[in-house]
């Protein structure tokens, strides 16, 4: 039924010379990268209207006052610029933040899901089976940290005499010393600390960064009814799909989005359980190890006492596993609400209770066994190999939801057919997996000194598990075959830059043809087009990982040797091509830890490095901890509520102002997710000018379920009026493609890039080229701003007027 029609208004609307009398505001919000306040207003002079020295307000300080004075701002609004760079580019610990970079990307995948419509438990399943990969990140590099710790240095170089003689640090841990710490168990006892500390640290980083972002309360104070658990229904009711308008949403009051929901951007609870629980599977992680190997010594010699105590100590271990899982399990977010609470006792019993265990099973390992001697390696293989397989399955179970979510509700621009988040999963397991035995690898090799871990020549220890050489020896068989659609997209590109020169030649027409000017916009052209390639070359890559994955866990497991020498007696080819895999995926995997570890140790020093390192984390860190809390932190759980606190807050004060948020690139992200927590009535008086946006051309197709057709359709709807600039060169922005019937004219472009295909007498030296930046300096922006100002201007009569004769609660904002 058809909502009723608003009568008509009492009084006249007001006449034209008293509609623009507010002052106009425009908030300008700067993407990746971060901007200067002096960058972003043109002028040297500013001043802090609000925040502090990580994100703030800015103004010129000519308009630092400049709502007390609207008779100044009759043709030009008051700028403001807010700068939120330091939030991802801080101080020196953020080099850290390297460390994360498997966990941000496992996060990035719970936020894929495709659009669901209906399926309450599919989505849960989604989210559970995220976190449960997330969960084994956590233990993988937990568990690299112990065979690095525990195995190479405890266990196997300390325990060979001519490996503990080269280095001398050992001296004390060596058997031929025979001291106190020479027995294996309290080697491993000593060893623990380390792993450990490691699993410490990612819980002090989780909770400082938990204190400033994830506490930062939003605006809103309103809540959603429980009938609508997925906050996809506001008071107005939901925007259902209409078959006549070709299966976009009906023009009626839009239902709030999942990025407006009230507690969307407040992750406190969740986060905090989530630390809790990681940080629980670290330590337990450490004591399995130490109590494993004491418990398999003990079980093989005499003596019932060590036994039990044995059996005593990893009973407990599985039984807070367990607990741990169901935690992992047991809750995801709670968006309708914002929930202020916080699992009091769960977030300290649960790590503690972790942490005591493995105080106890290194107290365990301490005790005095005399006949211990630790030779090989210790045993840890399968725990590996159960790890990767049990990665593996979660994603193809991950994979199976994903595929169903998205036949129910099909969108034809989300990528990869809603295996997006899969994909995502898979190579976060392969970060994880490439990290983990990169450090295992280049410490073997560097305690064993001229001899190669696992082949059995001039080795003085037995190396690290041999899935880890497997793995490292499929990373050159990879990258061979990534060169097939690297060579397609190269040919493709070509291809394309050369049809685009006569396209080229007619826009810029009647100037005179420059081929040298023409092949360079066309192959900018084409270049910035690659981005659309980028999820089947996602797919390819993901797809060919988890096959190769599931080889190099089949051959460790058949020949429980290296490749070099699982390959011997196969033929001459077969071995030197298994050599030659095995040495160049060593040499691979330890030249990118070593180029991983510079690069940590640039940006740790350097601060232009270090704003480099952060351009990643804009992206990537868009989004909350939803399945992994040690990730980085998500700083639009503060740069939003930043937004729209401020916004609400001109509207408030100048309730006759207008208001354009202004956002380039993700700046243009965080505003439309700003806009998405204001009010009804206050989303009605902002006007939305975007540019360069990844809103629909990365974001509507990476992350249907939150930036999909319908909810941009929404956006549209519910701001009073928005125009997106856009360029062809432009490799990060796109049109948002509003799906509506008449076209809402949303989109301004494609743009002219350059502005001038020759010199002009205007324009007298050659333009460049300006891709995805200077959208300012392009005059259709001041055009667009303009329009924008000045449909602002009949607030309250265009909405009244509007409605009177739709006979709806709809409107177009076009």
């Amino acid at each position: 039924m058809a909502p009723a029609a608003v009568p008509p208004p009492s009084s006249p609307p007001p006449s034209p010379s008293s509609q623009h009398t507010g002052t106009a505001l425009e908030l300008l919000v700067h993407g990746v990268g971060g901007a200067t306040p002096q960058e972003m207003l043109g002028d040297p002079r500013t001043v802090r209207v609000t925040g502090d020295e990580t994100a703030a307000v800015y103004r010129r300080t000519d308009d630092a006052h400049g709502e007390k004075h609207p008779e100044r701002y009759r043709d030009e609004p008051v700028a403001e610029a807010y700068c939120w760079s330091g939030l991802t580019s801080g101080n020196g610990s953020r080099a850290l933040w390297l460390l994360l970079l498997p966990f941000m990307v496992v996060n990035l995948a719970h936020w894929m899901r495709p659009t669901a419509t209906g399926r309450t438990r599919a989505v849960r399943l989604y989210g559970v089976l995220v976190r449960l990969l997330a969960l084994s990140l956590t233990v993988l590099l937990t568990a690299a940290a112990c065979e690095v710790a525990l195995d190479l240095l405890a266990w196997q170089c300390a325990g060979a005499e001519a490996c503990a003689e080269r280095r001398s640090w050992l001296g004390f841990l060596s058997e031929r010393q025979g001291g106190w710490w020479s027995q294996p168990g309290r080697r491993l006892a000593l060893a623990a600390v380390v792993p450990a500390a490691l699993v410490g640290l990612l819980w002090y980083l989780s909770n400082r960064t938990w204190s400033a972002y994830e506490s930062q309360r939003p605006l809103d104070e309103q809540d959603f009814d429980a009938d609508d658990p997925f906050g996809t229904e506001a008071a107005h009711g939901p925007a259902a799909p209409d078959p006549d308008a070709g299966g976009c949403p009906r023009p009626a009051v839009p239902a709030r989005p999942p990025l407006g929901r009230p507690g969307f951007w407040y992750g406190r609870r969740l986060v905090a359980r989530l630390r809790a629980a990681h940080t629980a599977a670290g330590f337990l992680t450490v004591a399995a190890a130490v109590a494993g190997a004491a418990a398999r010594h003990d079980r093989g010699a005499e003596g019932p006492v060590l036994r039990f105590i044995g059996a005593a100590v990893e009973g407990g271990i599985v039984l807070c596993a367990l607990v741990v899982v169901w935690v992992v399990c047991r809750r995801g977010r709670s968006e309708r609400t914002r929930d202020t609470r916080l699992d009091a006792a769960l977030i300290s019993y649960l790590p503690g209770s972790a942490l005591a265990l493995l105080g106890l099973a290194m107290l365990y390992a301490s005790l005095s066994r005399p006949d211990w001697q630790s030779s090989g390696s210790l045993p840890g293989e399968a725990a590996f190999r159960l790890l990767n397989v049990g990665q593996g399955l979660l994603i193809i179970c991950l994979a199976l939801v994903a595929w169903s979510l998205y036949r129910r509700t099909p969108e034809p621009r989300t990528i990869l057919h809603g295996l997006g988040g899969p994909a995502v999963a898979m190579l976060a397991c392969a970060l994880g997996g490439v990290m983990t035995g990169g450090v295992a690898q280049r410490v073997a090799d560097w305690l064993d000194g001229p001899g190669t871990p696992g082949m059995g020549h001039n080795t003085d220890i037995a190396g690290p598990p041999v899935l880890l050489s497997w793995q490292a020896s499929v990373i050159p068989v990879l990258l061979l075959l990534l060169l097939v659609p690297v060579l397609v997209l190269v040919v493709r590109t070509a291809r394309t830059a050369r049809r685009l020169g006569p396209v080229i030649e007619a826009e810029y027409a009647p100037e005179p043809p420059d081929e040298g000017r023409t092949r360079r916009i066309a192959r900018i052209r084409a270049t910035a087009a690659l981005t659309d390639s980028a999820p089947w070359i996602l797919g390819v890559v993901s797809a060919a990982t988890l096959l190769l994955g599931a080889g190099a866990i089949a051959g460790s497991w058949h020949s429980d040797q290296v490749p070099g020498r699982a390959a011997d007696g196969t033929g001459p080819l077969l071995e030197s091509f298994a050599d030659a895999a095995q040495s160049t995926g060593s040499w691979l995997i330890g030249f990118g830890f070593i180029l991983f570890v510079a690069g940590g140790r640039r940006a740790y020093k350097d601060a232009s490095a270090r704003r480099t390192i952060g351009i990643l984390w804009d992206v990537g860190t868009f989004w909350p901890r939803a399945a992994h809390p040690f990730a980085p932190p998500c700083y639009a759980e503060r740069a939003v509520p930043d937004l729209a606190s401020r916004m609400s807050a001109w509207t408030t004060t100048a309730p006759r102002g207008r208001l354009v948020i202004s956002g380039h690139s993700q700046g243009s992200v965080l505003a439309a997710s700003a806009v998405w927590q204001l009010p009804d009535a206050t989303r009605r008086r902002v006007a939305l000018l975007t540019y360069g946006s990844p809103l629909e051309r990365l974001y509507g197709r990476w992350f249907p379920a939150y930036f999909g057709p319908e909810p941009l359709l929404g956006l549209h709807r519910s701001v009073h009026c928005w125009r997106n600039l856009w360029r062809h060169t432009d490799p990060i922005g796109g049109p948002v493609r509003i799906c509506a019937d008449p076209d809402p004219g949303v989109d301004r472009g494609p743009l002219k890039d350059p502005l001038a295909y020759g010199r002009t007498t205007k324009l007298p030296l050659p333009e460049p080229i300006l891709g995805h930046s200077d959208y300012q300096a392009d005059p259709a922006f001041a055009d667009a701003r303009a329009d924008l100002l000045e449909e602002l201007g009949p607030l309250v009569p265009r909405q009244v007027e509007a409605r009177t004769q739709k006979g709806s609660s709809g409107r177009s904002s076009g």
